[in-house]
């Protein structure tokens, strides 16, 4: 489990960051996420509602210009690989506290989707799409 905050890994249990102090909800580890329509062995008991989670992203200065010379390089630009994970893990926590929030104990269908906001500023927006559920065991 990695902190909303500021991304560092957290020991299962935690209740703060070690790192940064933010507290940590572990609410959010209790929620089903899946890609799917349905959970096998499952059934869904209601359906509550479509939630979204949303985090817009950028590299700083001295993470452009790292970025810039592995891209002379070719390969990989590692300089954006953790930050976009880090959005990724926001992006889907955040889905789920609003899952939490309208009651649900799960999400399917989930699309998670990357776009450039195209002004030129580098940011990427990183959004998971799915809808929040009841479920209970078939």
């Amino acid at each position: 489990m990695r902190c909303p905050k500021c991304g560092s890994e957290v020991v299962e249990g935690a209740k703060f960051c070690a790192n940064c102090g933010a507290p940590i909800s572990q609410l959010t580890s209790e929620v089903l996420v899946v890609t799917t329509p349905t959970v096998p062995g499952y059934r869904i008991k209601r359906v509550l509602g479509v939630v979204t989670g949303i985090t817009p992203r950028t590299r700083g200065v001295l993470g452009r210009f790292v970025a810039g010379i592995q891209s002379m390089l070719g390969g990989e630009i590692t300089a954006f690989t953790t930050e976009l994970e880090k959005a990724r893990e926001e992006a889907i926590n955040r889905m789920k506290s609003k899952a939490l929030a309208l009651g649900a104990n799960a999400v399917v269908g989930v699309d998670v989707e990357t776009s450039d906001l195209g002004l030129g500023a580098g940011v990427v927006v990183i959004s998971a799409t799915g809808t929040a559920v009841i479920v209970e065991p078939e």
